[in-house]
């Protein structure tokens, strides 16, 4: 799970991210942004660069002061950036969204409850919703880190969503993973009352999935 060794790799890497999460819709023009541990320091994209005019070099290298370290304007969501990888040294690489189903969800200030069992993707038995903030603030900052406590995703009031990850792969594989729970959960909602798994139901989801993936030697 060793992130790239190199700066020019994770560099690159983050471009290909940006352009991925275009093309599949999870983001749009300028919308969103994300970041990476770099050792000691990290990185994060350009305050409202859209995806395709990306480049590595527009990366924007940041002390954990909040201070740039190069050229470049540091996305305005800077902050919650910073506070996450800060506080979880289990999380390397951060994705923030503003996908069409959960940014949906996060205008009706709803947890997304435990419907289905791939909830425990982000690491609980809901996915939180933070209350409104405005964007690129510390209250925003402390909002979603109190949502994350234990979780690996959250949405933001008004605004979309946050997935974590020990590296960038695996944070846009809970970003993708929570739009599509919130598409079925849209979906189920104008069907009926979904029917909630209970704490025992997940513990055993929770407990499955610390082998899920692995071979038996």
């Amino acid at each position: 799970m060793g992130l790239p060794v190199d700066e020019s790799s994770l560099r690159a890497q983050m471009c290909e991210v940006a352009l991925q999460l275009d093309a599949t819709g999870l983001n749009r023009g300028s919308t969103g942004n994300l970041s990476v541990r770099n050792g000691s320091t990290w990185l994060v994209t350009p305050s409202g660069v859209p995806a395709q005019d990306l480049y590595p070099d527009a990366m924007v290298s940041m002390d954990f002061d909040g201070q740039a370290l190069g050229p470049g304007k540091p996305s305005s969501e800077w902050r919650f950036h910073r506070d996450i990888l800060m506080s979880r040294h289990d999380i390397h690489a951060v994705v923030h969204t503003h996908s069409r189903y959960a940014t949906a969800f996060s205008c009706l200030h709803r947890d997304i409850p435990a419907f289905h069992y791939m909830i425990a993707i982000a690491g609980g038995d809901t996915i939180r919703c933070a209350p409104y903030a405005l964007f690129g603030t510390q209250t925003l900052s402390d909002h979603a880190l109190a949502a994350l406590q234990d979780r690996r995703a959250c949405l933001l009031g008004n605004h979309g969503l946050i997935a974590l990850g020990t590296d960038l792969k695996r944070a846009v594989a809970v970003a993708v993973e929570v739009e599509s729970l919130c598409e079925q959960y849209g979906i189920a909602l104008q069907l009926g009352e979904p029917h909630i798994l209970d704490a025992a139901q997940m513990q055993a989801v929770h407990d499955k999935f610390k082998t899920y993936g692995q071979t038996n030697t």
